[in-house]
């Protein structure tokens, strides 16, 4: 019992180990339960996952909220909304990279779990890496800011810009240069052997491996902007990493949901562009603020209602603007 109760970055190690046992059956169950079969998800049960991560992430924030006090209550639900929003921009390029590689979506889901895996283990990394930096050098924050702004206006600017399309891209054509591909899909197959398939001796990989490191990459990028975002609302590690696992947790559901009205979202990008100017600003002013520089900082739970706002709003705009265009489009 004193083991359990030994402190890891300001949380009981019992707290560490609920929270990842949790992850843990959480991904059993969709794995094991819920893809036993390989069936293809479809509108509704996509719809259906999504509400019940929603849910769990939700019922996650409340234990939060009274183990720690409002202040990381607020704190946990502006990450996960902040994670969930920009996760909306990465739905959009795992889109695009399905229909590139031409995976049919009974084989997506698959790729969507590795990859959720991946992320994972990913966001540990990086996450603890942050941390580290910000309690050792304060000005990171400054930077983060920085990057931030640098990243909305970016958006911004680009945001009806056309898409490069995925064989132009450098990172895609290296991994087809050094990479030994099968011609075409096997299944839910990542790897094969060559002589079993008319092939050359050896390992082969298939199109399905190819497509799961592109969405990996593409997580990788998108967790450059969306990490330093929840550091804009808060440094402590535990609520930064939670908010940003239940978060994508549920990406895998809400894709199939998303992925067939992407054209109902063009607008959306701007109000993402913002959210992200936003916190580079808060950010900003908390380090200035922190510093003796600056009297004003935006707290944690306007920060919270100014993103509901311009998400809502966008998505609203969004859903009226393109209510006539059809899908594809």
């Amino acid at each position: 019992m004193e083991f359990l109760m030994s402190p890891a970055l300001g949380y009981p190690l019992w707290v560490w180990l609920m929270f990842l046992l949790g992850v843990l059956a959480l991904l059993a169950f969709d794995l094991g339960v819920l893809q036993k079969d390989g069936r293809e998800i479809g509108v509704k049960d996509s719809l259906r996952l999504s509400a019940f991560y929603i849910g769990i992430g939700l019922l996650f924030g409340g234990w939060v909220w009274w183990y720690r006090g409002a202040d990381a209550g607020v704190q946990y639900f502006t990450g996960y909304l902040l994670e969930k929003s920009l996760s909306l921009d990465n739905v959009f390029v795992i889109s695009l990279i399905f229909s590139s590689m031409a995976v049919p979506r009974v084989y997506q889901h698959r790729v969507l779990f590795w990859g959720i895996l991946g992320a994972i283990a990913m966001r540990a990394l990086m996450i603890g890496a942050g941390a580290a930096l910000v309690a050792q050098f304060q000005w990171v924050l400054l930077l983060f800011g920085v990057f931030l702004l640098a990243a909305g206006l970016k958006m911004l600017l680009s945001a009806d810009d056309e898409a490069k399309p995925l064989s132009e891209q450098r990172f895609y054509q290296w991994l087809r240069r050094h990479m030994r591909l099968t011609p075409a899909l096997h299944g839910n197959a990542f790897l094969l052997r060559g002589e079993t398939h008319g092939m050359a001796r050896g390992w082969w990989a298939t199109p399905l491996l190819l497509t799961l490191i592109l969405v990996e990459s593409a997580d990788l990028v998108f967790a450059v902007d969306s990490i330093p975002a929840i550091f804009a609302v808060t440094q402590d590690p535990f609520l930064v990493y939670t908010s940003n696992i239940f978060a994508i947790l549920g990406l895998r559901a809400l894709y199939f949901a998303l992925s067939a009205m992407v054209h109902r979202f063009h607008y959306l990008k701007y109000a993402l562009a913002l959210v992200l100017v936003l916190i580079g600003v808060k950010v900003g002013l908390v380090y200035l603020h922190d510093a003796g520089l600056v009297a004003f900082k935006i707290p944690t739970l306007l920060s919270l209602l100014l993103t509901v706002l311009l998400l809502s709003g966008g998505i609203a705009y969004s859903w009226h603007k393109t209510r006539r265009v059809p899908p594809g489009s």
